[in-house]
This record gives C-alpha cells, sequence and structure tokens, in this order.
C-alpha cells in the first residue's frame, strides 16, 4: 500500500500540470527562495524579463485587460442592481420598467450592464483569436490556453444566465428556444431539466438562473480569471517570437 501511493506522488508530481504549477520543488536553497520573490506576482507585477513586442499595445491591443475591466464593471453594476430587483415572475418585469423610468440614473445603470456584457463576450472572443493567430497557445503556454477557453465557456454562460431576468418576452422564448436545443447534445435533457428546474420556463427556472447569475458563475469566473492572469505571469508575460523580434529589430537597426 505504501509503495502505490509512493509511485502516485511520483507520478502526480512528474505530470506537466503540477511541474506548471510547481517549477523550482521546495525552496531549500537560496537560489529556489530568490526566484519564488521575483516571480512572486504580488511583489512584481510583471515578469523580471519580458519580450519587447508584447508591450506594444498593438500586439495584444489589450484585449484581455478590456475583458477583465468589463467583468468589474459588470459585478459593481450587478451589485447595484440587485437592491431593485426580485427574481419573481410576478415582479420581475416591472422591476425592470420601474428601474428604468423611476429609479435614478437606473437607465444607464442598467444600460452599462447590459452593454458590458456584450463587450465582454465580444472583447473575450478577440482574445482568443488573437492568442491563437500569435500562437501564444503553444507551450509552455498551452495549460493557460485551456484555461482561457474554459473563461470563455463561462463568459457565454454568464451572458445566457442573465438573459432570462426581465421576464419579458424576447427573454422567455430566447431561453425557451436555447433549451430546448440543448437537448440535443449528449446530456440534453438533464442539463434541461436542471436549468429549468421542471417541463417549461417558470419561476424555478428563474430562481436558478438568478442564482447562477449572481452567484455562481461570477464566483467561479473571478477565481478563473485570478488563474489566468496568474499563469500569465508565471509564463513569463504574453507570448512573442523572440527570434523574429531579433530580426525585425537588425533590419531596423539596418535601415536607420
Amino acid at each position: 500500500m505504501k509503495n502505490l501511493l509512493q509511485n502516485l506522488w511520483e507520478q502526480i508530481t512528474n505530470s506537466r500540470p503540477w511541474k506548471s504549477f510547481f517549477r523550482h520543488g521546495w525552496p531549500d536553497n537560496p537560489l529556489d527562495r530568490s526566484l519564488i520573490m521575483t516571480t512572486n506576482i504580488f511583489f512584481h507585477l510583471h515578469p523580471v524579463r519580458v519580450n519587447k513586442k508584447s508591450i506594444r499595445v498593438a500586439y495584444s491591443l489589450g484585449l484581455g485587460i478590456i475583458t477583465t475591466v468589463m467583468y468589474i464593471i459588470l459585478a459593481l453594476t450587478g451589485i447595484l442592481l440587485m437592491f431593485y430587483y426580485v427574481p419573481s415572475t410576478e415582479l420581475a418585469y416591472f422591476d425592470i420598467i420601474t428601474l428604468q423610468t423611476k429609479v435614478p440614473f437606473g437607465q444607464l445603470l442598467r444600460n452599462m450592464h447590459r452593454w458590458g456584457a456584450h463587450m465582454m463576450v465580444l472583447s473575450a472572443v478577440l482574445h482568443m483569436v488573437r492568442v491563437f493567430y500569435t500562437g501564444a497557445y503553444k507551450p509552455p503556454r498551452e495549460f493557460n490556453w485551456v484555461v482561457g477557453v474554459f473563461l470563455l465557456i463561462l463568459t457565454l454562460a454568464g451572458s445566457f444566465t442573465g438573459y432570462l431576468l426581465p421576464w419579458d418576452q424576447l427573454a422567455f422564448w430566447a431561453i425557451t428556444v436555447g433549451t430546448s436545443v440543448a437537448t440535443y447534445a449528449p446530456g440534453g435533457k438533464i442539463i434541461k431539466t436542471i436549468l429549468l428546474g421542471g417541463p417549461e420556463v417558470g419561476q424555478s427556472a428563474l430562481t436558478r438562473f438568478y442564482g447562477l447569475h449572481v452567484m455562481v458563475v461570477p464566483g467561479i469566473l473571478f477565481l478563473v480569471i485570478a488563474l489566468h492572469i496568474w499563469r500569465v505571469r508565471k509564463d513569463g508575460g504574453l507570448a512573442a517570437n523572440e527570434v523574429k523580434d531579433d530580426v525585425e529589430m537588425e533590419a531596423e537597426d539596418g535601415s536607420n
């Protein structure tokens, strides 16, 4: 039994995901201790050495930062919207009307949340396209690429779960069609039952979508975004082709 556990532990510690997190082992020597200090994101926001091309605005267009800022805006505006909203089939629609017509800056608040959600989805998709186009998904960043794909799914899930909350005709039929389409996927009927809490869109569905939208999805998003940013920092910042950069710099120097 002891040998079995030891072999299992060795397999775990020698795996690529483990080494992706713990690259230098236990800090029992001065070099590893200094690496912990210099690579700590709380002590140094940027890595010790970054590629010159990766910090250019035109290279990344700041799409990852824009997506993160949109998440922060959505979290803040969402908290404020919760003060004026009740997840009830009898009150939800009228709460939205009251928010837009009687609450000071209520229309602005709702529009910031709504368009911020659209902007977050758009910037997340463009960010993934940029990462793929520049080859930033290649080793040693393949783990963070998987994390990014998971973040994109969570972003779409947050947008989808919030769609039902206004409880108008557009939201009702959009969720009805969306959950019906999901039944054609493997396990789709089970997922539809879990989301709706019954055979059709009603109070149970609204309550579940509200809980997912304000607690579950944002909470997981916060943790995974933190992991994603930490991995970017641990992987040496944004990926860029250093060899190509050197050639471009030599060409620029020659032309000058």
